[in-house]
């Protein structure tokens, strides 16, 4: 159900099972919808991943004629990632030489993809299904005022329930808490699962590193205000869970991308903290 409150704290939220695939298809009224997938070595999952959204969501794979494309970022991955996206039937580029992490494929993608809405879906998810991708889509279709789209989720740690996302929990969220409290009321705050129209991510900074899903978020309260955000329930996401020393590099650029944009400057570039 549709929580309306712009009160600090407070995020509108949807569920996925809100609107039908069939109403959404009627709802998007020409507007052309690009997918796109940043890779780094996830060979395992991106096919599946790619075959499911065309088969479900593709006039062109027999599906809803919802999904316009899908475009696969290869961030420089040392595996089959690029082989198997494109056999799965996904356009695949590669992030340019000399940039790579999380912010240079999403950049990547934005240039090539030629959707007036953008989704972004993490190429890792284990127990992928059509949601992850129409849950993202349903207020962007369905209310004009949206202009990002977070998607939330319960994220199981070996099993189990709510014990994933470490770095969300101890670094994005209590910093959101102390220096962005509107955003408090975002679940997850660094969620692969994104949506938004194009012209709103040409207006804020795609920032390198792991920085730039918190970093986005807040560019976009600040530009368009904490009414035009939005989150939408998909129920559980099941990925690849890092070790904890494989953390502290994304908990850096998170905290960067925060500090930053409250006023505090850090010189270290993105990226630096693992070296």
């Amino acid at each position: 159900m549709e929580d309306d409150r712009h009160v600090a704290g407070t995020v509108r939220t949807f569920d996925h099972r809100d609107a039908s695939t069939a109403e959404l298809v009627a709802a998007r009224a020409g507007r052309r919808v690009s997918v796109c997938l940043p890779a780094r070595d996830e060979a395992s999952t991106v096919g599946a991943i790619v075959g499911t959204i065309i088969g479900s969501l593709t006039s062109a794979g027999g599906g809803a004629d919802l999904v316009d494309e899908v475009l696969v970022v290869d961030d420089r991955s040392s595996d089959a990632t690029a082989t198997v996206a494109r056999s799965a039937g996904a356009r695949v580029v590669r992030t340019p030489s000399g940039a790579g992490g999380k912010g240079a494929a999403m950049r990547t993608a934005l240039e090539h993809a030629d959707g007036d809405l953008v989704v972004f879906v993490d190429a890792d998810i284990e127990n992928f299904e059509p949601h992850f991708v129409t849950g993202l889509l349903l207020p962007l279709l369905l209310r004009e005022d949206v202009a990002l789209v977070k998607g939330c989720y319960d994220r199981p740690l070996a099993g189990r329930a709510g014990e994933g996302g470490r770095v969300t929990e101890l670094v994005a969220k209590p910093v959101l808490d102390l220096l962005f409290p509107r955003l408090s009321g975002v679940r997850q705050p660094l969620a692969g699962e994104t949506a938004a129209p194009r012209a709103v991510l040409d207006k804020v900074e795609l920032t390198d590193g792991y920085g730039v899903e918190i970093a986005v978020l807040i560019d976009v309260a600040e530009h368009f205000g904490i009414g035009s955000i939005a989150q939408v329930d998909l129920g559980t996401r099941v990925h690849r869970n890092r070790p904890l020393r494989q953390l502290r590099p994304q908990a850096t650029d998170v905290l960067r991308a925060a500090l930053h944009r409250a006023g505090v400057t850090d010189p270290r570039p993105p990226g630096t903290a693992d070296r």
